[in-house]
């Protein structure tokens, strides 16, 4: 029983610490671009929209807390805003089923 037992926990340790490596990586060019909102890209050039998503839970057993899945979509249209020309993005729409829309602009000369 007590060999169950040490097995089921092993297993459980050994998902929640691979849980905790998934992450969404900023990259170099991703880092130069910004969150801003609505009101502070009026003097900017749009240059399209990205929709990024992600898994909600961890190996897909493990719900990620609602601002882990907020910080992850943004570092994800952080990077996706340079490929676009862009240097800002601007939340369009909310967070639905780990996915989201955002606004990119170039508002850097």
């Amino acid at each position: 029983m007590k060999s169950k037992l040490r097995i089921t926990a092993l297993i459980v340790a050994s998902l929640l610490a691979l849980s905790s490596c998934e992450t969404i990586e900023l990259t170099h060019e991703g880092e130069k671009a910004r969150v801003l909102s609505p009101d502070d890209v009026k003097n900017c050039q749009k240059n399209g929209a990205a929709t990024v998503s992600i898994s909600e839970e961890y190996l897909g057993l493990v719900p990620k807390r609602a601002s882990t899945i907020a910080n992850q979509l943004q570092r994800l249209a952080r990077n996706s805003a340079i490929h676009m020309g862009g240097d800002t993005v601007v939340p369009m729409s909310k967070m639905d089923r780990g996915q989201q829309t955002f606004a990119v602009f170039r508002c850097i000369p």
